[in-house]
């Protein structure tokens, strides 16, 4: 059964692919190499394979290298809009921030304003306190001399039988002039505290329209506020979430930025408003809370800056190898394929540890970043920079080359945090969705 399936197969072979010689002629003899019908399926088979294979991975470089270039589009495109959008809320956060400012500086002068009018309504008052006690006094004066006017009449009345008459006219007199003396007293007592009540009642009225221009003010002042916190809001979560995202800590990192500062600017410094001994204004807590929401995002960009967000390549590439075990062995960053002379930028601000041959890597850049992070840059044709040097993010420190233990022109890239290799794309993607 085996001997005849083996005979029919090998017929079929026959048919298909008959057996050939291939003579080989010198000057002395003449061989030949017999070509049978199995090694020419084989041959054929294995040709087969390989132009499939080529077609394959053609189409496939091709996909990769479209969709790698619509991929950086996009993202350059999102880029921009995003710091659009980060300039415009920058441009209403200073906007608001002085317009706080001075509402602040109004509603204060307001306040001294009201405070300076109660004084002087508490003023009035004790003086018209002083006018009424002044001219109850008057009054009860007033009627002991009207008593004792009458007590003069009935005098007068006893002594009309005085032949002189002498005696009568002058307390006549006398009584008469006391109690003009009284009457005209009275009388401007009176005058001035009709005055000073009727400058109590436009106190009153004017205290009551500054009272509703505060109000006023102060409802203004809070929906600035409002708009204040919610742009910093917008502004803040997405950086903490960056940070979190490449494993940082961001209240650590924060504190770590404030007290290394060295930059322009420096952080904010809170406002101090005057309590007059009371309790903290609220106003002056909120604007101090948008004050520190900005420091927060300025120490945010000084970190972002020395640390690796940033893609080491911008022209058209494609990812050949990523992050993980490779053959049983550990492939410690990241590849990007690219022609020979591409521009290696750096993703952050730091100082150049190393440029120079090593082994594996070929032409390798090393730079020492803030937080414990160094960058490498492996392979390389070119280095542009030397050791010791300080480069800043975005700065073109080589070209892509294939140099070292390379099967093709490409970038290896690492990130090392304390000496300990991470994901690349972990700080590439959190870059991505921020900036």
């Amino acid at each position: 059964m085996r001997s005849r399936l083996t005979t029919r197969l090998h017929a079929f072979l026959e048919r298909h692919f008959p057996e050939k010689r291939l003579f080989l002629r010198s000057d002395t003899e003449t061989r030949f190499i017999r070509l049978k019908s199995e090694t020419q399926l084989v041959a054929w088979a294995g040709a087969t394979a390989l132009v499939a294979w080529t077609i394959i991975a053609t189409a496939i470089l091709l996909m990769d290298s479209i969709g790698s270039g619509n991929f950086r589009a996009q993202a350059e495109r999102d880029q921009m809009i995003y710091e659009n959008r980060l300039n415009a809320l920058s441009a209403e956060r200073d906007n608001r921030a002085e317009e706080a400012v001075a509402a602040q500086e109004r509603f204060s002068s307001a306040l001294e304003q009201i405070s300076m009018m109660q004084s002087e309504l508490l003023r009035s008052e004790d003086q018209r306190r002083e006018l009424e006690t002044g001219l109850e006094v008057v009054q009860a004066t007033l009627r002991n001399t009207m008593r004792e006017r009458e007590d003069a009449r009935d005098q007068l009345a006893l002594m009309a039988d005085d032949p002189n008459g002498t005696a009568a006219a002058t307390l006549s007199a006398e009584a008469n002039s006391t109690v003009d003396l009284l009457a005209t007293a009275l009388a401007e007592t009176a005058a001035e505290r009709d005055s000073i009540a009727s400058d109590a009642r436009f106190a009153l009225d004017h205290a009551a329209e500054t009272e509703l221009e505060l109000r006023l003010l102060q409802e203004k002042n809070d929906e600035i506020f409002r708009q204040l916190e919610e742009a910093m809001l917008v502004s803040v979560e997405p950086l903490d979430d960056m940070f979190r995202a490449a494993g940082m800590n961001p209240d650590n990192l924060l504190a770590q930025v404030r007290r290394g500062y060295s930059g322009q600017g420096g952080p904010l410094t809170p406002l101090q408003f005057s309590t007059r001994g009371g309790a903290p204004d609220p106003d002056a807590a909120r604007a101090n809370g948008i004050l520190s929401s900005m420091d927060r995002i300025n120490l945010y960009r000084i970190a972002a800056e020395r640390a690796p967000f940033d893609t080491p390549v911008k022209a058209a590439f494609r990812f050949t190898s990523g992050f993980g075990q490779r053959w049983g062995r550990l492939h410690a960053g990241t590849d990007f394929a690219a022609p020979i002379g591409t521009p290696i930028y750096a993703t952050a601000d730091g100082v150049v540890t190393s440029a120079g041959w090593s082994s594996g890597y070929g032409r390798l850049i090393k730079i020492q970043h803030e937080f414990g992070i160094e960058t490498r840059y492996a392979h390389l044709n070119s280095m542009r920079v030397s050791v010791g040097q300080r480069v800043s993010r975005g700065q073109r420190i080589g070209d892509m080359g294939n140099s070292g233990r390379s099967t093709g022109p490409h970038l290896h890239y690492e990130i090392r945090v304390g000496g300990t290799p991470v994901n690349p794309m972990t700080y590439i993607r959190a870059g991505q969705d921020v900036f």
